[in-house]
């Protein structure tokens, strides 16, 4: 499938799914989130930005760019598999190992943010905090998401939301974003209209 056909299909929702964040819903609330991280932190100098494979990374970059602009200076950014630290790495099917990339300055000292598409039962989060153990130590670990849907297993607060997005168990929330699907959205979905296995 090439991308202007995954572009297509993805632009127009299948039955029973509703879009919830549009483009320029996903840009007003990156670029919020990223007046937040400087507001927090006095400015980017201490800042470290860790995508969460695989979208969270495309937010992690996006955000370094809001910054950026603001600030007029980068900051280091990179990304954090947390395949192996998962506590349920043998209840689902295997999973290929995604990319971590640390910035070259490490994150010992640093404030680290955590960038993911999708905060769920927190056990994604409380992975990478193990991974973030055996790297470095940071002096303190923060948590940027696009969507809170609650359900939380653990108890893993996110420090800035682009939306908090009340849901049921039944429903499936789906982030798309241009890098990997051609288009930016945020879509939710009956899991049984959709034929996706809870």
């Amino acid at each position: 499938m090439n991308p202007a056909q995954s572009a297509d299909q993805t632009a127009a929702p299948k039955r029973g799914t509703r879009t919830v964040l549009d483009a320029s819903d996903i840009s007003r609330a990156l670029t919020r989130i990223a007046h937040e991280i400087l507001e927090r932190n006095r400015g980017a100098d201490p800042v470290v930005l860790l995508g969460i494979p695989t979208r969270g990374v495309g937010l992690a970059a996006r955000i370094a760019a809001r910054i950026a602009a603001v600030e007029g200076q980068s900051v280091p950014t990179g990304s954090l598999d947390v395949t192996m630290y998962r506590d349920d790495i043998g209840l689902k099917p295997p999973r290929g190992l995604e990319h971590t990339d640390i910035p070259a300055g490490g994150i010992d000292g640093k404030v680290v943010v955590l960038v993911d598409d999708v905060l769920f039962s927190g056990r994604t989060i409380r992975a990478a905090l193990d991974a973030i153990g055996d790297i470095g130590r940071p002096r303190a670990v923060q948590l940027a998401v696009l969507v809170d849907r609650g359900h939380r297993e653990l108890p893993i607060r996110a420090d800035y939301v682009g939306k908090n997005l009340p849901t049921s168990l039944v429903e499936r929330v789906t982030v798309h974003l241009t890098e990997y699907d051609g288009v930016d959205a945020v879509l939710i979905a009956d899991k049984t209209t959709t034929g996706v296995k809870a």
